[in-house]
Parts: structure tokens; C-alpha cells; sequence
């Protein structure tokens, strides 16, 4: 099984029975849906898709904190590198690497991808998204801050996510009925939705995707922050 705690926004812990712990797309202090008194304890492998602040705003602190391998586009890692990160493993859009007993597949994501920096911007390569494969053969598919794209059908060819974890906010990425175009395209039949009702400009929410994809047979499980499901 796979723990999941969804700890607001775009920012998830995954743990395995083996108690590792995988933290994506970190932004704690200052997330306005991160669950108070929530306390990340232990971290093992840090994944990020791309430089907003949103996504990466906690990445250097838990980095120093835990050590853990940090998995990242190149630029991303190099830049991480140059403020004392330590295991920053860079990779780029079709390769793979192990984290642990996870297999990471970086994919392609269309968004962008600046970094925050000395009140400027630094170039953060480009966004992502993540295959996961999990022991056991189950994969999942964390799409990222993203708009739908045709090649998603590719990865339902491929890597068959029986999971997908899908941006529905709109207005920096998809609304929930491309997200609902996204599920045809993945084949999948579960999807966390994420990325939404942060601030009053995220207006998608689950219940438009799930009456949206209902037709498909897809599950639509919108999780509550701080709180752990199993999958």
C-alpha cells in the first residue's frame, strides 16, 4: 500500500510499508491549505516538477534538514547545488531513476518555470510531471502544474497509471474539463485532483471533473489536507 497525505495546494507525502517517505512539489510555511500542525518527521526522496515558489518554496530548508535524494529537471538541481543542497539528481523529460523502491519517470508538463531568486527570476528549465512505478508493478501519474496535451495518451500507452493526481484549478493550468480530457487520454480510473481553492482565482473543484468524467467510469477522490488515505 501507498499512504497518501495531501498537504495542500500542489504538495503531496507519499509513504511505502517500508516507512520511506517521498515528499513532491514542497510549499509549507506560507501555504494557506497546508493543515496546521502537520509536522513532516522524515523525508527520504524530494521531487520537484518545476521552480514557482508554489512548488519548490521549502525545498532548501527540508533538503539541509533530511538529506534526502532530490529529484529534479537539470537546471532545478544545478541551481539547488549552488545553495549547499546536497544528492541533487537531475534528469530530463523521458529518463528514468530509481528513488528507492520507486522508479521515477520524468514526463513533459506545458507550463513554465521560473525560480525565485534575489527578487529576480532564474531560469528553471522546464516544468514536469512524474511517473511513478511502485513495488508491486502499480504506477501513477503526477501530472504537475500543466494544460492537457495530446501526448498524455502516450503515457496511458506506456506506463498504464491506474492513479493520476491532476491540476484542475484553471487559470495557471488546467480547468477541470480539460482535466476531464486528460482522463480519456490516461485511461485511468482514479484521479486526485489538486491545485485548486488556494487563492479565490483557483476556481475548479472536484465536483465539476467528477460530474464530468462520470460517463468515463473514473473516480474522482478529493482528499483533505493532513489527512492520510491509502491506496
Amino acid at each position: 500500500m501507498v499512504a497518501i497525505t495531501w498537504l495542500g495546494h500542489g504538495t503531496f507525502q507519499l509513504n511505502l510499508d517500508s516507512g520511506a517517505t517521498y515528499l513532491i512539489d514542497p510549499w509549507t510555511k506560507g501555504n494557506p491549505a497546508f493543515p496546521a500542525g502537520f509536522e513532516i518527521e522524515r523525508l527520504d526522496h524530494l521531487l520537484i516538477t518545476h521552480g514557482h515558489f508554489d512548488h519548490i518554496a521549502d525545498a532548501i530548508e527540508l533538503a539541509r534538514r533530511f538529506k534526502p535524494q532530490v529529484i529534479s529537471n537539470y537546471e532545478i538541481c544545478t541551481w539547488l547545488a549552488s545553495k549547499g543542497v546536497e544528492n541533487a539528481c537531475g534528469m530530463n523529460k523521458g529518463g528514468a531513476q530509481d528513488a528507492g523502491a520507486v522508479k521515477v519517470t520524468m514526463t513533459h508538463a506545458l507550463h513554465s518555470s521560473g525560480i525565485s531568486d534575489g527578487g529576480g527570476l532564474v531560469y528553471g528549465g522546464e516544468a514536469a510531471g512524474f511517473i511513478l512505478q511502485f513495488p508491486g508493478g502499480r504506477a501513477a501519474y503526477f501530472a504537475g502544474d500543466t494544460a492537457v496535451f495530446s501526448d498524455m495518451a502516450l503515457y496511458a500507452e506506456l506506463y498504464a497509471p491506474e492513479l493520476a493526481f491532476l491540476p484542475i484549478g484553471d487559470l495557471y493550468t488546467m480547468s477541470p474539463k480539460a482535466a476531464a480530457l486528460a482522463c480519456r487520454l490516461l485511461k485511468t480510473k482514479t484521479v486526485i485532483p489538486m491545485h485548486f481553492g488556494t487563492f479565490p482565482p483557483l476556481i475548479g473543484r472536484p465536483e465539476e471533473l467528477a460530474a464530468l468524467v462520470e460517463d468515463q467510469g473514473v473516480k474522482v477522490w478529493p482528499l483533505t489536507p493532513g489527512e492520510t488515505v491509502e491506496w
